[in-house]
């Protein structure tokens, strides 16, 4: 009965004789949600774009995370300058057709419903066909705080040449 009643009384006790850690840190525990109606829609920056691509929901999660995103749509022509990711970049294509090329390999078409994968530090560049638009979800890690390095535009001949070619 001495046995329970101290282990009764350090049971009472015990929280008193661990010392305070201090204030907790503040936790999140909601998701985060950005409506459609929400989101911000820009022009694909002529620099680094050639015809008319828009760019909706662009995001960079803080730290930890690395992950950066976009709706991207490329209009019948449309596609982006030649550029790499430091992580890589995996491309969710949600409608239409297009084309993508890895610098010295053959140019590749793709279609809605096809996930793209272009391995980090890989030149490449993707977009719309000519008479066709397209739009993809575009997701890559920042490395040092940069999810891309954009080069070069997209020549017309490279882009108008024949599938499978480099």
């Amino acid at each position: 009965m001495i046995l329970l009643s101290a282990i009764a009384l350090l049971a009472v006790a015990a929280p008193a004789l661990i010392p305070d850690p201090g204030p907790k840190p503040e936790r999140i525990n909601t998701m985060e949600i950005t409506h459609k109606a929400d989101m911000k829609t820009i022009d694909g920056p002529a620099e680094y774009f050639t015809g008319k691509a828009t760019i909706t929901g662009q995001f960079q999660r803080e730290e930890p995370s690395r992950v950066s995103g976009a709706i991207v749509h490329f209009e019948p022509g449309a596609r982006t300058a030649w550029h790499t990711h430091p992580a890589g970049q995996t491309l969710i294509v949600t409608e239409g057709v297009g084309w993508t090329q890895i610098a010295g390999g053959p140019k590749l078409e793709f279609h809605a419903g096809d996930i793209l994968w272009c391995p980090a530090q890989h030149k490449h560049w993707h977009g719309a066909t000519p008479h066709e638009g397209m739009t993809h979800i575009a997701i890559q890690e920042a490395i040092n705080g940069s999810p891309v390095t954009w080069m070069e535009k997209v020549s017309d001949e490279e882009y108008l040449a024949p599938l499978g070619t480099e």
